[in-house]
Order: structure tokens, then C-alpha cells, then sequence
């Protein structure tokens, strides 16, 4: 084993063998291929065995397990040695084990280090040590975090404003190195929240150019925790990428107002530019709701509009359409589309799969599948197994997969699993093993920075 070739694997999930996977060994009871494996270069192995080992009291086992992997110097290992150490009360020794990656320099290890230390009542040290850092989007993060317990809250503030100019902002998440403007001004006004300053927060949060980071708008949700829902309707409004109008919308359900959460998702698809998402928001609250057939039209609506007829919007038109026992009723929405369009590419075809055979109709969809031009493809290989696995009929699945397998092998080592052929599957698994990069000298992060 060496560092680099573990974090390559383990961050493409190609050439070892998958969590998803690792659960399905223990699911149908291959305990002791887990086992087997942990001690053989399989980290997604070591990693739940170690875990399942440490539940069970025996922790000496379980750090032996992880030894070698840690032995390697690589970070991933190192992290999780010290979680599992911490959550077993062993706070110090995880401390000491952090300390000496940080102290190699390793670029991840002095994050996990101030938050390890904040934790365990040493939030002042952690400030300290990530004050020089604030240039560094998330060791800033970081700083935040660790600023309340040490009671630094306001030198942390001082830090994140002097980073604010008066005129810049961004206008693309590569302007500015480091800690850019907006993520700055989203820093501080978590730090005024935090100390109750929640005119200013929200003052500072319109200032910023991008409002919405991995899918959440800060100051949506900072509205909703404040219980501003006057505010929050106004700024729904405005809101261009519909975050706002989503978090109303949540909001309102989590109070029992479900149609006032309707009405905020209809009002909010008028925009051009919210318009699928927020159709599709509105047929899942539904769909929640025990309103499938409701959920149905908003969405066939969206799909008969011009432009609506997507993959990603059908699929979940059709997967209504089979939650509510009515399969035939989506077959004839896709004839009624393939019928305008004159075509049907496999994007949109393999959609109807799943509604045929819920008509039991398995055999007619292997046979449409296969004669579709398509058909042979290693994308098309996945429906088609997934068909015939469905159908109790996994040998053949296996056998469609068989050809695409380098393109395929998570699918067809799943199947081979349940069928209790181990080592074929993780010889599938191992079959092509990709060269790993160059060790390189560029700092990543597991969080987008935007």
C-alpha cells in the first residue's frame, strides 16, 4: 500500500471495492470477507470493519486493522483513526495522532487539529493556531467555528471585516485567492447572528453578490430561524435561483400551513428561471402529502409545456406515475411525447422501462431495449440488467453487464455478490486498476468552496 494510490482509489471509487458494496458483503452475511479484505488493501473494507470492531468493545483489533493504512502516511487514514479514537473517549491520543500529521505539514491536518482541540476545551489554543490562516477559505470556516468557545468572537469579526473591501465583489468563483468577499461577508454575518445582531447580519448578507452556496441561501435560512417569514416573503420574490422561496416554502410545511407552501412553489415557477425546479419541489410536497395525482398534473403540465420535456423531468413524472399504481397512464405520456418528437434516445427511453414491467410486461421490454440502437451500449447495459435482476432472472443481468464490465463494474459485482460469488466480484472490481496521478501540490478539500 502507499498514500497515493489509496487516495486515488478511494476518491474515484475505481479499482477497489465500494462502500455500497462493503454493506451488501455484511447485508448477506460475508462478514468474514470484510474481514478478509480490510487486511488487504481494501480501505472502504478496513474502515467498516474497524468501525463494527469498535462498537463491539474490541478496539485494540480494530486500531491493528487500521495500522498499515496509517503507516502509509496518508491523511484519510489518519483522520479516521482519530475519530474512532475520540469517540471512544480517547481524546488525548487522537490529539497526539493529529498533531504529528500537522506537524509534517500535511495541508488538511491543521483543520482537524483546532477543531479536535476546540472540542475538547482548548478552543482558545485552536484560535491561535488558525489565526494566521484566515486567508484560507476553510480554515476561516474553521476560525468561526472555534471563535465562540474561546470567546473571540469579536477578534474573528475584525479579521473577516478588514477582508471586505468597500467596492469589489466577485463576479466568478475564481476572481479572488483565498477568502473572497462573499464568503467573508457570509462568515461575519454568522458571527453577528451568533451574538445577536440580527438586523446587521441580514444588512451584511444583501450585500453579497452570491447568495446561494451547495444548494442553501444564507440568508433564507437566517430569516426562517428568526421567525422573519414577512421578510423571507419579500426577499422570495427577488431571489432569482428560487432558494428563498424554497426555504418559505419548507418553512411553512414544517408549520402545517401545506398550502400556503402550495401557493409559494406555484408562484415561484412563474419564473423562467425557477420554473422546472420549482415545479418538481411542488409535485414531491404533494406526492408527501398523500396528493399523488395533484403531483401528477403539476408535473405533466410541466412536461407538455414547450422545452419541459426533459430527462430528469419525466423521470420523476414517471416514477409518480408508479408510485400511484398507474404505469399504463405513463407509458401513454412517453408514446404521446415520442409521437411529436419522431425519436426517442436512450436518455428517454430507458425511462419506460421501469412503467413496462410494472405492467409485467418484462419480456416486451427486453426485447424493445435490445432492438433500440442504442441498445448495446455500456450505458444502455445497466437498464437492461437492472430489468432482468428484477425479474429474478440475475444470471442473464450478469451476463448483460459481462461485456461492458470495465465501464460497469460496480453493477455487475453487486450482482455477482448476490448471487454469493465473492471473489468473482472483487476480481471484477480489481480487474482494471487505474494508474494513479502524480503525487501534487495542490491543497483540496472534501467542501466546495462554493
Amino acid at each position: 500500500m502507499n498514500a497515493t494510490d489509496l487516495d486515488y482509489r478511494v476518491r474515484t471509487q475505481f479499482g477497489c471495492i465500494p462502500p455500497h458494496l462493503v454493506s451488501r458483503l455484511l447485508e448477506l452475511g460475508h462478514a468474514e470477507k470484510v474481514e478478509f479484505w480490510a487486511g488487504h488493501g481494501e480501505w472502504f473494507c478496513a474502515w467498516e470493519w474497524a468501525r463494527l470492531l469498535g462498537e463491539e468493545g474490541r478496539r485494540a483489533e480494530a486500531l491493528e486493522i487500521l495500522a498499515p493504512y496509517l503507516a502509509t502516511g496518508w491523511w484519510t487514514a489518519t483522520r479516521t483513526t482519530a475519530e474512532l479514537l475520540e469517540s471512544w473517549g480517547r481524546a488525548d491520543e487522537a490529539i497526539v495522532l493529529t498533531l504529528a500529521r500537522m506537524e509534517v505539514g500535511h495541508p488538511l491536518a491543521l483543520e482537524s487539529y483546532a477543531r479536535l482541540l476546540a472540542r475538547h476545551g482548548r478552543s482558545d489554543e485552536a484560535f491561535t493556531l488558525l489565526e494566521p490562516h484566515i486567508d484560507d477559505w476553510f480554515l476561516a470556516v474553521a476560525l468561526v467555528d472555534v471563535a465562540e468557545g474561546a470567546g473571540r468572537d469579536e477578534e474573528a469579526a475584525t479579521l473577516l471585516a478588514a477582508r471586505i473591501p468597500d467596492e469589489h465583489r466577485c463576479d466568478t468563483p475564481w476572481c479572488c485567492r483565498g477568502l473572497d468577499p462573499d464568503t467573508a461577508i457570509g462568515l461575519l454575518a454568522t458571527i453577528r447572528e451568533r451574538q445577536g445582531c440580527i438586523d446587521e447580519a441580514i444588512a451584511l448578507l444583501r450585500t453579497r453578490d452570491a447568495t446561494s452556496v451547495n444548494g442553501r441561501d444564507q440568508l433564507a435560512d437566517l430569516l426562517a430561524r428568526h421567525d422573519r417569514t414577512g421578510e423571507l416573503h419579500a426577499y422570495a420574490v427577488t431571489e432569482e435561483l428560487g432558494r428563498a422561496a424554497q426555504r418559505l416554502a419548507e418553512l411553512l410545511e414544517e408549520r402545517g400551513d401545506v398550502e400556503g407552501a402550495i401557493t409559494v412553489y406555484r408562484q415561484s415557477g412563474d419564473s423562467s428561471v425557477r420554473w422546472g425546479n420549482m415545479t418538481v419541489q411542488l409535485a414531491h410536497l404533494l406526492a408527501r402529502h398523500s396528493r399523488g395525482d395533484e403531483a401528477i398534473e403539476v408535473m405533466r403540465a410541466l412536461a407538455d409545456a414547450p422545452g419541459g420535456a426533459e430527462d430528469w423531468i419525466l423521470h420523476v413524472l414517471c416514477t409518480l406515475y408508479t408510485d400511484q399504481g398507474r404505469p399504463e397512464d405513463g407509458l401513454a405520456c412517453l408514446d404521446a411525447l415520442k409521437e411529436r418528437r419522431g425519436e426517442e434516445e436512450w436518455d428517454l427511453f430507458w425511462i419506460r422501462l421501469p412503467l413496462m414491467a410494472a405492467c409485467d410486461r418484462v419480456n416486451e421490454a427486453l426485447e424493445r431495449a435490445r432492438a433500440h440502437p442504442e441498445g448495446g451500449t455500456s450505458y444502455a447495459a445497466p437498464h437492461i440488467a437492472e430489468l432482468l435482476a428484477g425479474a429474478g432472472r440475475t444470471e442473464e443481468a450478469i451476463a448483460a453487464l459481462r461485456p461492458h464490465a470495465p465501464a460497469n463494474s460496480h453493477n455487475l459485482a453487486g450482482y455477482l455478490i448476490d448471487l454469493g460469488r465473492i471473489e468473482e466480484a472483487v476480481a471484477v472490481l480489481h480487474q482494471d486498476k487505474p494508474r494513479p496521478p502524480q503525487p501534487s501540490t495542490i491543497v483540496w478539500s472534501e467542501d466546495p468552496p462554493f
